[in-house]
């Protein structure tokens, strides 16, 4: 019997940690707003990245601290090449931007190289996790003894 394809991909998931890191604090408003809700990455990540895996999304510079954002799980993982960008894709990643041009300096920017529509990205949709508040014991007073 051959088992679900679900469930082969919950067993290759890895033990860990994983976070979504964005380099620039300019996303920390649109993440908390849940106006950014994916990210585009030069190249096939989907080898690190997949539906279901839990995250944490952090902004800071690499080899610096970094200030975590929330926790999220990652609803998809699709690997396109740049040119088959969806307006949807482009303004998930960054709602400041409409255009593949835009993207695309975007991109250039922050791996510091020409990039051309052929080249591969991996398009990571993510969810924040919101948790319930945690209950409280009393009524926040510190106790007297009588």
């Amino acid at each position: 019997m051959r088992p679900e394809a679900g469930a082969i991909r919950s067993l290759r998931m890895r033990g860990g940690i994983y976070v979504l890191n964005f380099y620039s604090a300019v996303f920390i408003d649109q993440l908390k707003r849940g106006r950014k809700s994916a990210t585009i990455r030069l190249g096939d990540k989907s080898n690190k990245y997949e539906r279901g895996q839990v995250v944490w999304i952090t902004v800071g510079f690499r080899h610096s601290p970094r200030e975590k954002i929330f926790t999220a799980v990652i609803d998809d993982v699709e690997v396109k090449r740049l040119d088959e960008l969806s307006r949807r894709d482009i303004e998930h990643d960054n709602p400041e931007f409409r255009r593949l041009e835009d993207e695309i300096n975007f991109l250039e920017q922050i791996y510091s190289r020409p990039v051309n529509a052929s080249d591969l990205v991996t398009v990571i949709r993510f969810s924040q996790i919101v948790e319930p508040p945690r209950a409280h014991l009393g009524n926040g007073e510190t106790p007297h003894p009588n």
